[in-house]
């Protein structure tokens, strides 16, 4: 099969999901008849991208002329590309390019006739519970249930592309990562934070929270499986394994070779922290290390399955130690700690 018949894009593709997905993509090109094509916006670094063998597509998710242009002869459409910030001055910048952003994309996507999408969603638009409770794909947040403005913006986009599978014909899967960890996380996300300021020695407590961490070659693995093997319209989680936040933090301790942190902290006092903090990054413009909302989202633990994508799409993960070695060589490497 030839590489230009059958041209891939993947949005987001300098991001830390996005360039994972766009490695896996070019990894599997030769096999598989890709033709890798990154969109990338004209601001975003190119550290991801190095070494990558595709076509780069400057241009801007909510912008329907860049879109068509990226979207010429595509026949496969990874959308990986979001606003990932947990605060903003407003919060509404988060939603309006989340929605926006989403509706654009498949509108696109729809015009060019492109064979198959996968959605790049999040779990963050399912509903968590204590820590007893596993979550899976069965029960979706409705915009108003969900903490803080990406959340929202999340469940809004990932109705919206229901809608236009259903209405429309869309031909969309999609996927929801739970914590992506791992290498080339530039920016880095939220997550990304607290390993850093871990690995740092800046976390000496922690308070009662869990995660669902997944190495984010996994995810972008799980984003091929879905590709091949998911059902239009699906959902499908793509996690790893639960772990308390303290499991975390000891677990990168561990892999440091320092005494990790042992003093467990109530919420309620780091509310005017946070506040606090908020109101300092409103002057700077620096996101803040801990916010109402995150603290918020902290009374959950956050813990799901991905027995339907190991089900239906054969997806593996590795274990979660193993990407929180990846992170920290990488940030490592970069000169980050």
């Amino acid at each position: 099969m030839s590489l230009a018949r059958d041209p891939v894009l993947i949005t987001g593709a300098s991001g830390f999901v996005g360039s994972a997905v766009l490695r896996a993509v070019s990894a599997a090109a030769a096999a598989r008849g890709f033709a890798p094509r990154a969109l990338v916006r004209a601001s975003s670094p190119r550290v991801n991208l190095a070494g990558v063998a595709c076509e780069i597509v400057e241009g801007d998710m909510r912008s329907p002329a860049d879109m068509d242009r990226a979207l010429r002869d595509v026949r496969y459409l990874f959308h990986v590309a979001a606003d990932y910030r947990l605060w903003a001055r407003d919060p509404q910048d988060i939603i309006r390019a989340n929605r926006e952003g989403t509706r654009t994309v498949m509108q696109a996507a729809l015009d060019a006739g492109v064979e198959r999408v996968v959605y790049t969603s999040s779990v963050a638009t399912l509903r968590v519970g204590d820590a007893s409770v596993i979550a899976d794909e069965t029960a979706p947040l409705a915009p108003d249930e969900a903490i803080g403005a990406y959340k929202r913006s999340k469940v809004i986009a990932e109705r919206l592309v229901e809608e236009m599978v259903a209405a429309r014909g869309l031909p969309a899967v999609i996927v929801s990562p739970s914590t992506p960890i791992g290498p080339r996380d530039v920016k880095p996300t939220p997550t990304g934070r607290i390993i850093l300021e871990a690995a740092q020695g800046r976390i000496p407590a922690f308070v009662d929270t869990g995660l669902n961490l997944v190495h984010v070659d996994d995810v972008a693995a799980g984003h091929l499986a879905a590709l091949d093997r998911g059902r239009i319209g699906e959902r499908y989680i793509l996690g790893g394994q639960n772990a308390t936040l303290a499991q975390m933090l000891a677990e990168i301790a561990r892999l440091l070779a320092r005494p990790a942190p042992r003093l467990r902290l109530p919420r309620a006092p780091l509310y005017p922290l946070a506040w606090v903090a908020e109101g300092v990054a409103q002057i700077t413009g620096k996101e803040p290390f801990v916010t109402r909302d995150a603290l918020k989202m902290a009374s959950h633990h956050m813990f799901f399955t991905s027995a339907k994508a190991e089900a239906e799409l054969g997806y593996f993960a590795r274990p979660y130690g193993q990407a929180l070695a990846d992170a920290l060589a990488w940030f490592a490497a970069a000169g980050r700690l």
